[in-house]
């Protein structure tokens, strides 16, 4: 279908997303299919492209953005152009499901869409007003009577089915559409195309790893759908080990090899030292409460606790002493039960490039999430973007440690702006909800004004600060987090985050408002109406 014809990629500017764009530039290289990729961040980014291609391009593939809106109403296009629409964005739009023209989903059979029955929201248009004609003049005045008495009364009835079938149809689409979540990584799905095709290869799946994992650090799937997949890509894992023993290049400088283990849940450990990585990966720094002078102490007894010297904690982790490193993970596995830290084992995966580099998958999730969201200005707005695609690549190791350096500095702008929020008391209960706002002028606030560093810090000051406060309430509350966006046009970036407790990997969206962002938790607002929008959530979850 697609080799005489180039196809226009549309993807969306996350993790996922450019490892699913890899997967499948991968396949149209094998299959020498032309195509031309165009980075889009917001829906009018996705509009613009649109119309700005569609005279040349008929086939477009959106890969995660496109799935959660109408798109043959926003695009309008001609009907000789056809989507392929690959996205884990849920729920699907039902005009999107049920259009099997225009509109290709891209899916995993066994992913549970929970669509509501076509009869259920569509019916055809019937003619309201049908025209009752009288068949026969020459019948008695009182037949006529009759059977316009009978029309009148069927017509009723006809229009009492339609406001009923209505009044349900808004109902099932209001629970349908209530909830945002995810569906399964885009990379996977596009891995599941690959291995279908047989042209599955090594890097391919290592990108499906990479795709699952910055799912799981970005808190949009549950932690048991986690586990699912993450036992789906172990036995293609172990496929494909057994297929490369075969191959006699498996010790030579250039191989890659990739390993399932279980790993400590601390960030960038592995390039940093563990003393840093500790303080600044969330899970730890919210259970020793790191924000106080007592969470400093804590820190201070689990590393006595597991008898390692200050020395050695704080160096550079691949300069410690092997002795110490070789039983790294029991030792601190064992302390953190002590300290109440029951989850800081996790299954994942690493990679090994030839001998000497390694790297674990949320390694690679953090880096390339922050060189797509660099602020540094480097010329046109795609180079981010381009540059972050490349770091996926084995060959360009030069862009993963920029990517992994200035990942740690996001990591330390997190941590020190969820002890300032916490210790300035800037987030507030607003009777269905916390609220936080970060204010013009704040260290590091640039960095929040991008949607998944924003997300990433309102995950980590939500579970620090459950973790701090003694109202038990608050655990139960979702948190809108704002940040300014762009000064000169006063805007502001605002963010949803469900409650820490809830097991549901649901969130209740909460914006009633103009949204450019994929995803319809994060919307933009001018900073003038920032205060009418609160006040209308409030009064809208009371």
């Amino acid at each position: 279908l697609l080799f005489l014809q180039r196809v226009l990629l549309l993807v969306a500017s996350d993790v996922d997303a450019l490892c699913a764009c890899k997967i499948l530039q991968a396949l149209f290289q094998c299959d020498h299919v032309q195509y031309t990729l165009v980075p889009v961040s917001g829906w009018q980014e996705l509009e613009t492209a649109f119309l700005e291609h569609k005279d040349q391009f008929k086939y477009f593939v959106l890969i995660n953005c496109g799935a959660n809106v109408d798109l043959l109403e926003i695009l309008q296009p001609e009907e000789d152009t056809f989507f392929f629409v690959c996205d884990s964005h849920r729920p699907i739009n039902v005009v999107n499901v049920y259009n099997d023209t225009q509109i290709k989903l891209l899916v995993k059979q066994d992913d549970d869409l929970d669509v509501p029955a076509y009869d259920d929201i569509f019916r055809d248009e019937e003619d309201e007003e049908e025209d009752s004609e009288n068949e026969s003049d020459g019948s008695e005045p009182s037949e006529k009577r009759r059977r316009f008495e009978e029309d009148i009364i069927e017509r009723t009835m006809k229009r009492r089915q339609r406001r009923e079938w209505e009044a349900r149809r808004r109902e099932i689409l209001f629970d349908y559409e209530q909830y945002e979540y995810h569906g399964t990584s885009s990379a996977m799905v596009m891995f599941d195309l690959a291995w279908i095709m047989s042209k599955d290869l090594n890097d391919m799946l290592w990108w499906a790893i990479v795709g699952l994992t910055d799912q799981w650090i970005q808190d949009k799937i549950t932690q048991m759908k986690y586990v699912t997949d993450i036992g789906i890509l172990q036995r293609h894992v172990s496929r494909h080990n057994h297929r490369n023993e075969d191959e006699e290049n498996s010790l030579s400088i250039d191989c890659m090899r990739i390993a399932f283990e279980y790993d400590l849940r601390l960030a960038l450990y592995q390039h940093w030292s563990l003393y840093e990585s500790l303080c600044n990966t969330s899970y730890t720094s919210a259970s020793f409460k790191l924000w106080s002078v007592q969470g400093q102490k804590r820190l201070q007894e689990f590393l006595a606790d597991m008898g390692l010297p200050l020395k050695q904690v704080k160096q550079k982790f691949n300069s410690m002493d092997m002795s110490l490193k070789e039983n790294l993970r029991e030792m601190i596995e064992e302390s953190a039960n002590k300290f109440g830290m029951k989850d800081l084992r996790v299954q994942t995966f690493s990679i090994h490039f030839g001998f000497k580099n390694k790297f674990s998958a949320s390694d690679i999730v953090y880096a390339t999430a922050s060189l797509m969201e660099n602020i540094e200005k480097e010329g046109p707005e795609t180079t981010n973007f381009i540059k972050a695609l490349d770091s996926l690549s084995r060959g360009n190791l030069d862009k993963l440690h920029q990517g992994l350096d200035l990942a740690k500095k996001q990591l330390r702008a997190i941590q020190q702006t969820v002890a300032s929020c916490i210790c300035t008391n800037l987030v507030i209960s607003q009777g269905p909800f916390l609220y936080c706002s970060l204010m013009e002028g704040t260290p590091d606030v640039k960095l929040f004004s991008k949607p998944v560093s924003l997300c990433l810090l309102s995950k980590y000051l939500l579970k620090s600060f459950v973790c701090s406060t003694k109202n038990k309430r608050c655990k139960l509350l979702p948190l809108i987090m704002a940040a300014p966006m762009d000064v000169e046009q006063g805007t502001v970036i605002m963010v949803g985050i469900p409650p820490e407790t809830e097991s549901s990997d649901k969130k209740n969206t909460n914006s009633r408002t103009l949204h450019n962002h994929f995803d319809m938790s994060i919307i933009e607002l001018k900073t003038e109406d920032r205060s009418k929008f609160l006040d209308a959530l409030i009064s809208l979850l009371s």
